[in-house]
């Protein structure tokens, strides 16, 4: 008789979203090489959620990846022994929420996450940086910035940039909550 291999199963079996879902928060150095392991990671813990549309998944693995290079390149996260924190989790049974925690302001460039209005038409075509959160407000149901801790004798210890993902009818759960 042959022995014939079975077929792995996946090391963790997809489940149906739930309000109140958490996955593990993740912590990378704030190296712009790291990005891919965070894409990688994001990937892993998305695979978790069943019934997710690919096209979705895509996006928001994009938006984290615009948001990881932006901590890195803004913050004290890009600086020598610096880091960024990724949550994902599930306010509710049909929002996905993306998070990505800096290190903080730099001192040379105190700043919150904004979307450069103020360009010209050329200066947009021309301009090499400055499209992540374009990026990131189109493709995100909602998103935003707040400081890691809301106190004043705290400002600057952290900056949390979320954007949240509207779970399309295809991987929305049964019983119609994704109308609501």
């Amino acid at each position: 008789m042959p022995i014939v291999p079975r077929p792995r199963a996946p090391f963790h079996t997809p489940t149906p979203p739930f309000a109140g879902r958490r996955w593990p928060a993740r912590v990378y150095p704030g190296e712009l090489v790291q990005a891919a392991g965070l894409r990688e990671d994001l990937r892993a813990d998305l695979f978790r959620l069943e019934g997710l549309c690919p096209d979705l998944a895509d996006m928001v693995v994009l938006c984290a990846s615009e948001m990881f290079a932006n901590a890195c390149d803004h913050s004290r996260s890009g600086q020598s022994g610096g880091r960024v924190v990724r949550t994902l989790s599930m306010p509710a049974a049909w929002t996905l929420c993306l998070s990505v925690v800096d290190d903080g302001a730099r001192a040379e460039a105190p700043s919150r996450p904004q979307i450069p209005h103020h360009r010209t038409v050329q200066e947009w075509q021309e301009s090499e940086r400055g499209r992540g959160l374009l990026l990131i407000d189109h493709l995100a149901s909602r998103w935003g910035s707040r400081a890691v801790v809301d106190l004043p004798f705290c400002a600057g210890l952290g900056t949390v940039v979320w954007a949240e993902f509207t779970l399309t009818a295809a991987s929305a759960p049964a019983g119609g909550e994704a109308g609501r």
